[in-house]
């Protein structure tokens, strides 16, 4: 509960008593118990089968919102919203704080089924659906999912906002348009569920629905574990990098979130902030061709020792260029040592011939490199790091990248970090020198 920020825990629980008011009303509303108490068991069920390790993976949240939107479509909005609290409490989850994150799963999902039904029912949807009148019942089922949609992301952008301290228009940046065409499939499954329910055949037809719902969770199931293959054959790369250059350990990681921090300020969406995060990671990669002797050497580097130094980005791009799902990480482990006035390598591109992904690592790369103590250089305050980046933009960095670094970090911070021994004094450059010509720039 310590990593969880005070404000982050006072809208969490301002959420949680939004929650229990919708719940309020339990005692004194007419409701098919039984009904209620099949839902919320059967999303509990399905849920918790999906979150679970039995399946190899941690299946993302919202497989069975079918579920959900069919109790906003049988039931009274408080009885409907508390078919989600069971599989929300009991589902399992990997990151701390466990509690809280249930907790705040919980509220969030009872407050957006809760407006859903209430939608629903006040658009006339339950007379649709009791008659079977399904073309009549769409408009109000839609009407549903879009206050459910909205909630959630609502909320979503809300906790982005507070505890992560992302700008608020940022937070909600596409957070509908990315949940609303899943959710509106997941509705429309809802709403036969609920035709069929109420129909003769009962709730063993409604629970037919269920099946193509199963094979989409399959699917994605497949996805997800294809991705964590991707994610080990990252780690395995850079903990080899690690092993071979004890003097940067961590460092590919950090470029990685320093990458991210700036693919975020410029609004690139979820995926391109994915791909630049690996690229960040593996932009050293080719240092696992250039020999152990000349990375771990700690006096100046000969003419002929750089140049074999600087050949890292095309033996990173030989071993990264056959991953596919690398897009355009694979041309910044290329080109992140190139700069714009033309001078850099391997091959002495300008401006905007250097990609844009290129571009974001260099100076996610030059900003660790310079606030982290190493045994051939000491680290600098991050305000002297950013202030040499200023200098240097327009010249060897994009001076988009430097500003959008310059923002992140004076709103979120950076905690630089130690990555070798003090074993020698360090060798402190001149204070005029660029950064491309400080010790172990290159390195």
């Amino acid at each position: 509960m310590e990593a969880v920020p005070v404000r982050a825990r006072v809208y969490v629980a301002c959420v949680v008593v939004g929650a229990l008011l919708c719940l309020l009303p339990l005692p004194d509303i007419r409701t098919p118990w039984w009904a209620a108490a099949l839902l919320a068991a059967l999303y509990a069920g399905c849920e918790r089968v999906a979150r679970s390790r039995f399946v190899g993976i941690s299946h993302p949240a919202g497989t069975f919102y079918p579920v959900l939107l069919a109790g906003a479509f049988l039931l009274p909005a408080p009885a409907a919203a508390l078919v989600a609290v069971p599989g929300a409490l009991l589902s399992h989850v990997e990151q701390r704080p466990v509690a809280l994150r249930r907790i705040w799963r919980a509220a969030q999902l009872v407050l957006g089924v809760w407006a859903a039904a209430r939608v629903h029912r006040a658009l006339g949807g339950r007379e649709a659906v009791v008659a079977g009148d399904v073309p009549y019942a769409l408009g109000p089922a839609g009407a549903a999912v879009l206050a459910f949609c909205l909630v959630l992301a609502l909320l979503d952008g809300g906790i982005l906002a507070v505890a992560e301290r992302v700008p608020v228009r940022r937070a909600w940046r596409g957070l509908v348009a990315r949940s609303l065409a899943p959710i509106a499939v997941h509705g429309l499954a809802g709403l036969m569920m609920a035709v069929l329910w109420r129909s003769p055949y009962g709730p063993v037809a409604a629970l037919l629905v269920l099946l193509p719902m199963c094979v989409s969770w399959w699917a994605f199931a497949q996805y997800h574990r294809e991705r964590a293959a991707h994610q080990a054959t990252i780690r395995a790369l850079v903990q080899a990098v690690d092993i071979k250059d004890g003097y940067t350990r961590g460092h590919s990681e950090r470029v990685g979130q320093a990458s991210m921090m700036i693919a975020r300020e410029l609004g690139m969406d979820d995926e391109r902030v994915e791909v630049l995060r690996f690229a960040g990671i593996l932009h050293d990669v080719g240092k696992l061709g250039v020999p152990t002797r000349l990375l771990r050497k700690d006096g100046p580097l000969t003419p002929e020792e750089r140049r074999v130094i600087e050949l890292h980005p095309e033996y990173g791009h030989e071993m990264v260029r056959g991953i596919g799902f690398l897009g355009e990480a694979r041309a910044a482990v290329l080109h992140h040592h190139e700069r714009l006035d033309g001078t850099g390598y391997p091959y002495g591109l300008m401006g905007s011939q250097i990609p844009e992904s290129a571009r974001v690592v260099a100076v996610a790369d030059a900003f660790d490199a310079m606030t982290s103590t190493r045994s051939y250089s000491r680290a600098r305050p991050v305000a002297v790091a950013l202030a040499e980046l200023k200098r240097c933009s327009g010249s060897q960095f994009d001076p988009v990248m430097v500003a959008a670094l310059v923002e992140a970090v004076g709103r979120a911070g950076w905690r630089p970090a130690v990555t070798a021994d003090d074993v020698d004094p360090p060798r402190i450059p001149p204070p005029g020198a660029p950064v491309s010509s400080r010790p172990g720039a290159h390195r």
